[in-house]
């Protein structure tokens, strides 16, 4: 993951012009376009966008438009969820845009409905049968996922009146994915099953350095050593009135509102030590515990 992520970070380092501005916009407009052209044909025939969907079978016999075309066909037939749920991802999708860039965000969204076509058309070829796709579902939620990750206390409306941190969502979105995962599984349909892995799989490679982050600072906060001190800090605190007392001069953070103290990794046990102290006392060993 770590190589991936910095052949991409080069990638955009190189192409720093690379994709379009403001692309959510774009995917935004033409899924309102499909649309409405949904409306106008679906009396006189339903199938009169199907041309639009991504079918693996097809495109290996010359359809190649369907790479591109199937990321317009709209997630809902309903006018208010549709309109709901493009405004909510061309607010995650602009955000992200702004957080890495135009390259990194560009290289990210078609990544994903890359890996999305590939797999689809390696499927085909290998049952001979095609399976159609249309829309980016799976893009979409990995997209929220990145979202959650790099800011997960931004807090959001749920059903627009009840605020929820984003970071909880997130496990919402997770939820989706795994139960997409099974349900596929369930029935055979090992296409359906491989499509959120391979979102997730994106997710990962874009967002592994927040993740070795996040993995460190827990592991940080876990360690025995951290909780121990914390834990001693506490008791001390409660049982004497002070956070900090120097073990030389016996000043304490009360009494020395403005005196800086610090603990000396090279003694025995959890030493604090005044900023007079701190490079001058002589180190506690085992013996003086």
């Amino acid at each position: 993951m770590k190589k991936l992520y910095t052949a991409v970070d080069r990638f955009c380092a190189r192409h720093p012009r690379f994709g379009v501005p403001d692309l959510m916009r774009w995917i935004v407009i033409g899924n309102v376009a499909v649309y409405i052209l949904m409306l106008l044909t679906m009396r006189a025939d339903a199938n009169a966008l199907a041309f639009l969907y991504l079918d693996g079978g097809k495109v290996l016999r010359g359809e190649i438009w369907r790479i591109i075309t199937f990321i317009f066909v709209p997630a809902s037939s309903s006018p208010f969820w549709l309109a709901v749920s493009l405004y909510f991802y061309y607010w995650i999708g602009t955000s992200l845009e702004r957080q890495w860039g135009t390259a990194r965000f560009n290289l990210y969204y078609w990544s994903g409905v890359l890996l999305t076509a590939i797999v689809t058309i390696v499927a085909s070829a290998i049952s001979g049968t095609g399976y159609p796709v249309g829309g980016t579902e799976y893009v979409n939620l990995s997209m929220f996922l990145a979202f959650a990750f790099l800011f997960p206390d931004t807090r959001l409306l749920l059903f627009f009146f009840i605020p929820v941190k984003i970071k909880w969502l997130a496990w919402l979105d997770i939820a989706v994915f795994v139960i997409g995962i099974i349900q596929s599984l369930l029935v055979g349909s090992w296409l359906g099953a491989i499509l959120p892995v391979v979102a997730l799989l994106n997710f990962l490679v874009f967002i592994w350095p927040a993740i070795d982050a996040f993995a460190r600072r827990q592991k940080y906060r876990h360690n025995p050593q951290t909780v121990n001190f914390k834990k001693a800090v506490r008791q001390q605190q409660q049982q004497r009135g002070y956070h900090h007392k120097c073990a030389v001069c016996g000043r304490t953070d009360t009494d020395y509102p403005d005196l800086q103290f610090r603990y000396c990794s090279k003694c025995a046990g959890y030493r604090c030590f005044c900023q007079d102290h701190i490079f001058s006392h002589v180190h506690f060993t085992e013996e003086d515990q």
